[in-house]
């Protein structure tokens, strides 16, 4: 499917211009959070912006098929953070952010069609709700079929030790 790219409209001041350049498309600091995270929650091996899943997810698990995008909010227009339109070309703004929206339902919509489960988290969520944004994804991990199979063989190849065969240190 072909991406719909709307034409920019010239930007207000040299210093929104600079603003809007030093927007980073990855790597964000509230995806370096959660990416931190998770990782301290036991959690590591995801893959950022994995070009084998739809829509490049910024965080996923494709053994166990998980997708995390982090939103930021002004971007993709939270609606607890920016309930209103910027003053600067409202009509441009509003067909952009609904664009963004259609092209969010429709990532998540092809990755939940193929059995992958999906997050959607805002920057918002990230920076106030850390703990529970990470809980939803270990709990998915922890009931995922997948994980329990690779636990089992871990544990299968995983020698026993017992009193006597703890190495001496003399």
């Amino acid at each position: 499917m072909a991406r719909l790219q709307l034409p920019n409209p010239p930007p207000s001041s040299p210093a929104v211009r600079s603003v809007m350049q030093a927007n980073r498309a990855r790597d964000t600091q509230p995806e370096r959070r959660l990416r931190h995270a998770l990782r301290a929650a036991g959690m590591p091996g995801y893959r950022l912006n994995w070009k084998g899943a739809i829509g490049r997810p910024d965080i996923s698990y494709p053994g166990r098929r998980i997708a995390i995008f982090v939103h930021g909010c002004y971007w993709h227009h939270c609606p607890r953070c920016y309930r209103n339109l910027p003053k600067s070309n409202p009509e441009f703004w509003a067909r952009k952010f609904e664009l963004n929206h259609e092209r969010d339902a429709r990532k998540r919509r092809q990755l939940e069609d193929r059995g992958w489960k999906v997050f959607e988290f805002w920057e918002c969520d990230v920076r106030d709700r850390l703990a529970e944004s990470v809980a939803a994804v270990a709990l998915t991990r922890a009931s995922d079929p997948v994980d329990d199979a690779n636990q089992a063989r871990t544990r299968e190849r995983a020698p026993a030790r017992t009193a006597g065969s703890a190495r001496s240190t003399s």
